[in-house]
């Protein structure tokens, strides 16, 4: 299967790189490796320079798209806080800003502005803006009514009060909505590539994806989450300065040391650019040169344990994709399983749910039962044989039990419009991926967040590579995955586990260790062993924390859907990557604001639970 993107790059871009992107599964098949792969590596200089210049680019996109979307983030955040009844709007248009693919308004865009890095500015600062919004309203509607009281007191006028009291007063939050901003411009660079960007370092990941150069692409890939590191370390730390006190560095940098060493820099540039004014000053080989041997050395082991991959490939496929997709009526034949469903084996299986509902009854109550029954008939039939009356009627009942009759309607409303689209197909194509993907992470990373969570050291490890994961642009999970599995939806499960697997190990370990100290000790002290604390004390105490995870994780992965679609998935991503191939912009739209509905839908209800089982204060 072969996915073409249909852009054209700008025209300032070198020959070489004025392809389309291919992404094939004959890039690495059995034994042999791609004759494209094996000349690309060939051809490759020993003098071609490292990632600045391409860093420079990415840079001034970034600092492009970060004010833009600050004040416009900065305006509508205090619109929202001015006019408390524009509030459901503003964020209702915040949810969608968010959840739609950024693939789905890049449409649009292209009709207005055909290609070139202004569209990728305009999708970067349209991407960026939500954070800014969401924190100015919430440091501003926290700002203290003591302080704004004192401010009337002194007889402030309204624009004084605002500009001298109530913004100074919000500041450390407005600073974490531009470190959020700047990040999220920051993760937003391969897109503006794809759309015709200059060439930064998200045409670097793309280009070197499209050759098969898999060294060079994972390198590319951790210059952008290095560079986000920095971005993000400079930019909390103006948040946190006014909270912690100056540490031995800050005392160390006065701010007369600060701006003389500036100067100086200053100088010295100036000083260079007289003495070599077309000096480019760039070193004659780069890493990247060096890579070649990391891309053999790769496609080797691809080459040498393919039986290895197939078989863990075929094994998750077998075992969970095709039983959620079709269900084990579906998976148990003698072409798949070998062995045929027997009539008494359906039984059994039957049986075996009841009992565990029976126990679920006693044990949790009658939601826990029906949601045992629930996912045995799901895991029977599989998400494409269940009737979609019934899938939209039960999950209207249950926004309606949770959340309301609004949400119930809503999810009426949603599933309609997915309906008369024809894309329920994709729609339950989305669904099983994304329910197995964050079932995984889950686990997973639920496990690794409860070990960091009683181990400091486990912790620190855990921490740069959940940095890594979180900056690391999306596109970059495709190439560990396509270069071992090929593609295919297991690759695609891969790509979107490695995204969303952050938000559990994150939240879980913050959830346990801010458990009350004095709860722990008490448990403790009435004999219960460790296992006994974790699973009766700390989960319980940290559950709002940990279903937050859960709300990001589902995110994360209903986000990763257009990318996953260029491996070989044909769910609501794949709708709209090939909407976007065809510069079809209702049906973008339509498949863009269906994933948006997924996930809005789950952020309520995730909400609404969390609120029925957080005791009023």
């Amino acid at each position: 299967m072969s996915l073409t993107t249909s852009f054209a790059p700008s025209k300032a871009r070198r020959s070489d790189d004025a392809r389309p992107m291919h992404i094939t599964g004959a890039v690495v098949t059995g034994s042999t490796v791609s004759g494209s792969a094996t000349a690309n590596l060939a051809s490759q200089t020993t003098y071609s320079p490292g990632y600045w210049p391409q860093s420079m680019n990415t840079l001034a996109l970034v600092l492009l798209a970060v004010p833009i979307s600050i004040v416009l983030g900065f305006l509508l955040g205090v619109l929202g806080y001015a006019r408390p009844r524009l509030r459901p709007v503003l964020l209702g248009a915040l949810d969608l800003m968010q959840t739609v693919p950024a693939f789905a308004y890049l449409i649009p865009l292209l009709i207005l502005f055909g290609f070139g890095p202004v569209v990728g500015l305009i999708a970067s600062a349209i991407y960026a803006t939500p954070p800014m919004v969401r924190n100015t309203m919430l440091g501003l509607d926290r700002v203290p009514d003591a302080i704004s009281e004192a401010g009337l007191m002194s007889g402030c006028t309204r624009r004084q009060q605002f500009w001298q009291v109530e913004v100074p007063t919000a500041l450390p939050q407005l600073l974490v909505g531009f470190n959020q901003t700047t990040m999220a411009a920051l993760s937003m660079v391969i897109v503006a590539a794809i759309i015709g960007g200059f060439e930064d370092i998200g045409w670097e990941v793309l280009s070197s994806m499209r050759k098969a150069e898999f060294g060079q692409s994972i390198l590319s890939g951790l210059v952008i989450a290095l560079l986000a590191i920095l971005i993000d370390r400079l930019t909390i730390g103006f948040a946190r300065e006014p909270e912690a006190g100056p540490t031995r560095a800050m005392r160390w940098m006065t701010p007369r040391r600060l701006i003389l060493s500036l100067l100086l820099a200053l100088g010295i540039a100036v000083v260079i650019r007289l003495v070599a004014p077309e000096g480019a000053l760039l070193p004659e080989t780069g890493l990247r040169t060096e890579m070649g041997a990391v891309n053999q050395w790769l496609l080797g082991i691809v080459r040498d344990y393919a039986w290895f991959f197939d078989g863990v490939r075929n094994a998750v496929l077998y075992c969970l994709l095709l039983p959620l997709r079709v269900g084990i009526s579906g998976s148990a034949t003698p072409a798949i399983w070998g062995f045929a469903l027997s009539p008494a084996m359906a039984a059994a299986y039957f049986a075996l749910v009841l009992a565990a509902a029976g126990l679920m009854l006693r044990g949790l109550g009658w939601r826990a039962a029906l949601a045992v029954l629930a996912a045995g008939l799901i895991l029977y039939t599989g998400f494409l044989g269940l009737p979609w009356p019934v899938f939209i009627l039960a999950v209207a009942l249950l926004a309606g039990q949770v959340a309301g009759l609004r949400l119930s309607l809503f999810a009426l409303a949603g599933f309609a419009l997915i309906l008369v689209n024809g894309l329920w197909s994709q729609l339950v194509q989305s669904l099983y991926l994304c329910t197995l993907a964050v079932l995984l992470c889950l686990l997973v990373g639920g496990a690794l967040g409860t070990w960091a969570a009683h181990s400091d050291r486990v912790s620190r490890i855990l921490k740069p590579i959940c940095d890594a994961l979180q900056t690391m642009p999306q596109f970059v999970f495709l190439i560990p995955a396509l270069m071992f599995f090929k593609v295919g939806e297991f690759t695609a499960l891969i790509a979107i586990m490695l995204y969303a697997i952050v938000p559990p190990i994150r939240y879980v370990e913050h959830g346990l260790r801010h458990v009350r100290a004095d709860v722990v000790e008490a448990v403790e002290q009435m004999g219960a062993t460790p296992t006994q604390t974790l699973l009766q004390a700390k989960l319980p105490l940290a559950l709002p924390v940990v279903m937050l995870g859960l709300n990001q994780t589902i995110m994360a992965a209903l986000s990763m859907l257009a990318i996953a679609a260029l491996v070989g998935t044909r769910d609501l991503g794949q709708a709209v990557y090939v909407a976007l191939g065809k510069a079809d912009a209702g049906m973008g739209l339509i498949a863009g604001l269906s994933i948006a509905f997924l996930a809005i839908l789950a952020d309520r209800l995730i909400q609404a639970a969390v609120r029925q089982r957080t005791p009023a204060p």
